[in-house]
C-alpha cells in the first residue's frame, strides 16, 4: 500500500510538473505574440512634405519633428519634465509660443532663457483625481482647462507607461485635432499597446522610430528595447511618399540616447542626411 501510495504521489507531481511547463511555455507563445504585434504596428512611413528636424538635446531628451510642419503654432505641451525641458525650452524660443508643463512626481520646476514655461503639478491619467496625494486629470480636461481646445498646439510625452491609459481615455476627435505629437513608449508586454498604437494610427502616421538604448534587453525581442521615441504626425498635414518602402529607413538625426552605452537598433537602412 505504501508503493502504491508513491507511485501515486509521484504521478500527480509529473502531472503537475508537466502542466507548470504547458503553462510557461503558453505564456510564451502569448507574450511573442503580443511583441511580434507591436513591432507590426511600429512601421515608419516617409512624408514627401516632413523635413526632419531635432529639438530638445542632443541625446536622452531630444526628439524628432517635421519642422515645417509646426507653425503656425499657438502653444507647446510637454508631458514627464524632470528637472529639465530642453524640448520645450527649444520649441518656446524657436516659436515665442508658452509651453504647459505637467509632472507631479518631480517637484522641480525647469527654467528657459527666452523661453515661457508654464509649470502644472499635476500628470496626466485616464481619469480625474487623487492617487496617493498626487492629482491626475485627463488630456482632454488639461488642454480644455488652458483655454487650448480647437487651437494648433503640438505636444511631447515621457511619461513611464502611463501613456497608455492616458491615450486610450483621449477621444478621437481631440487627437484628431493635434498636428503632431513625439513621444517616449514603455512596454512590450501589455496588450493596450497595440490598441493605442492602432487608435492613433487612425488619425496619425507614424514618421520616426528609435529605440532608447537604456532599455535593450533580449527580454523585448523582436523588439530591441523595452522604451523607444516616436513621431505622429496627422494624417491631415502629412503626404505619404509612395515611392519609400515600409518601413521608411531611420533618420540619422536620430542618436544614442547614452552616448557611451551599446546602441540597439532594427536592421532597417539609415537614410541619407
Amino acid at each position: 500500500m505504501k508503493r502504491q501510495s508513491i507511485r501515486i504521489t509521484f504521478v500527480i507531481v509529473a502531472f503537475a510538473a508537466a502542466a507548470v511547463v504547458v503553462g510557461d511555455l503558453a505564456r510564451h507563445a502569448a507574450g511573442r505574440k503580443l511583441r511580434e504585434g507591436i513591432l507590426a504596428e511600429l512601421q515608419p512611413v516617409a512624408l514627401k512634405n516632413c523635413t526632419l528636424k531635432r529639438f530638445g538635446s542632443a541625446n536622452d531628451g531630444g526628439y524628432l519633428m517635421c519642422e515645417n510642419l509646426i507653425e503656425p503654432l499657438d502653444v507647446g505641451y510637454s508631458y514627464g519634465v524632470g528637472s529639465n525641458d530642453d524640448w520645450g525650452c527649444d520649441v518656446s524660443r524657436r516659436y515665442h509660443v508658452p509651453v504647459h508643463q505637467y509632472d507631479c512626481f518631480d517637484p522641480a520646476r525647469p527654467t528657459c532663457s527666452g523661453g515661457t514655461f508654464m509649470f502644472h503639478d499635476e500628470c496626466v491619467g485616464d481619469r480625474t483625481g487623487y492617487r496617493k496625494s498626487r492629482f491626475f486629470d485627463t488630456l482632454e480636461n488639461q488642454i480644455r482647462k488652458s483655454g487650448h481646445i480647437g487651437r494648433r498646439l503640438i505636444i511631447k510625452m515621457d511619461i513611464e507607461g502611463a501613456e497608455w491609459a492616458s491615450l486610450l481615455a483621449a477621444p478621437d476627435d481631440l487627437l484628431a485635432s493635434i498636428p503632431q505629437i513625439a513621444m517616449e513608449l514603455h512596454g512590450f508586454d501589455d496588450p493596450k499597446i497595440v490598441e493605442v498604437l492602432r487608435k492613433l494610427k487612425r488619425n496619425f502616421y507614424l514618421v520616426n522610430l528609435h529605440f532608447n538604448n537604456w532599455s535593450c534587453t533580449p527580454k523585448a525581442a523582436p523588439l530591441p528595447a523595452w522604451a523607444y521615441q516616436v513621431l505622429w504626425a496627422n494624417k491631415r498635414i502629412g503626404v505619404p511618399d509612395p515611392t519609400v518602402a515600409i518601413p521608411a529607413p531611420m533618420s540619422p538625426l536620430n542618436a544614442p540616447d547614452s552616448p557611451t552605452w551599446p546602441d540597439c537598433q532594427l536592421s532597417t537602412p539609415r537614410s541619407e542626411p
